[in-house]
């Protein structure tokens, strides 16, 4: 089963929550970690990267957080993917020639047609089309 890691899943969670919050104030990574029910610790580090990568802003101070930050939601779910993730791959050695069957194996081909076909799908997909 293909599926998104719940890294990424988290993420989309706290990009939507921040986005929908009606006040323009930061959002506490404590206030999304209790209302998902998502380990703080986890999310803290998550919402960490994407401030580092600016898809969020990152307020500090007490009454600090995150905010979205609006000129990246068109960064595509591929993008957040690679931030939180690594390179996209739905298998490990098409990012890595360290595989020990990379040289006997007799499906590489076809994993890297599916890999490229679904790299173009959520390549096209916006973070502001999902959140």
């Amino acid at each position: 089963m293909f599926k998104l890691s719940k890294t990424t899943e988290y993420a989309l969670i706290s990009i939507n929550h921040i986005k929908n919050c009606e006040l323009d104030l930061p959002i506490s990574v404590r206030s999304i970690s209790d209302e998902y029910n998502i380990p703080y610790e986890l999310l803290a580090k998550i919402l960490q990267k994407l401030s580092k990568n600016n898809i969020l802003i990152s307020v500090h101070g007490p009454k600090g957080g995150y905010m979205i930050d609006k000129k990246q939601t068109s960064k595509s779910l591929v993008e957040l993917m690679e931030i939180l993730e690594g390179p996209f791959g739905i298998v490990s050695c098409i990012n890595d020639s360290n595989c020990e069957q990379l040289n006997n194996c007799n499906i590489l081909s076809p994993l890297e047609k599916i890999n490229s076909q679904l790299y173009k799908v959520f390549n096209k997909i916006k973070l502001n089309q999902i959140t």
